[in-house]
């Protein structure tokens, strides 16, 4: 039995959807279980385009490793203006120190 944690999803319109989440599933895979339609993720995960970036908060940043080339390089193509902590929902693994941080979903992928 996998652990659960709280997962919040700050849609662009500002409204904040609140999931449970299983630590070891992507922040992508959980989006797409719970129906954020602003994670599109149209490769399934396979970091080839950009179609799952999110925004995170300093604090959230800080609890993953930091991007690789290959995210960066997608990255680059995002649709959505890059942020400092711009990153891509499907390399961000869950985990029990992620519990109520928000991920920000930009307004188009």
């Amino acid at each position: 039995m996998s652990q659960e944690i709280v997962l919040n999803y700050q849609l662009s319109d500002g409204t904040v959807r609140t999931v449970d989440a299983r630590v070891g599933d992507t922040v992508m895979d959980t989006a797409i279980e719970n129906d954020i339609d602003e994670v599109v993720a149209e490769c399934g995960g396979n970091l080839i385009c950009a179609t799952c970036h999110v925004y995170l908060d300093e604090a959230t940043a800080a609890l993953f490793d930091e991007p690789d080339e290959a995210e960066l390089e997608m990255l680059e193509g995002a649709a959505a203006a890059r942020r400092e902590y711009s990153r891509l929902a499907c390399q961000l693994v869950i985990s029990k120190e992620l519990n109520d941080h928000t991920i920000e979903t930009p307004e188009r992928q």
